[in-house]
């Protein structure tokens, strides 16, 4: 018996009708005990993880609260459920980490609150 090639193969699947490559997919699922559906998915989902670029995971930092330090407090104060005195003491001692471990979304969303109070942030 001659050893088919993987070109032979293609060669094959491209003379089939759609019906009969439906029923060689069938036949090779109840022969080998798989699906076709799991091995396809198998590099699909290894490919995407691959794709997903930048960190699942930052913090922001603030670098310098501006000209306007106490609205920038205010919002540390709220971002960080501090109280006053220890928001400001963490506006004092820059830069500071505001949140760590965080998903990349919300550090956008507590950046755009702090610079809209006029602080200078950094998202790593």
């Amino acid at each position: 018996m001659a050893k088919v090639t993987v070109q032979d193969i293609i060669d094959t699947l491209k003379e089939m009708t759609i019906l009969e490559v439906n029923d060689l997919v069938k036949a090779v699922e109840e022969e080998f005990g798989v699906t076709a559906a799991a091995v396809a998915a198998a590099p699909v989902a290894a490919a995407a993880e691959e794709v997903q670029e930048g960190p699942k995971e930052v913090t922001v930092f603030l670098k310098s609260v501006g000209a306007s330090k106490i609205p920038v407090i205010k919002a540390v104060q709220a971002i960080t459920g501090l109280g006053l005195l220890e928001a400001k003491k963490l506006c004092d001692a820059l830069p500071a980490p505001i949140k760590e471990k965080i998903s990349p979304a919300a550090a956008e969303e507590i950046k755009k609150q702090l610079t809209d109070a006029g602080a200078e942030v950094e998202v790593k």
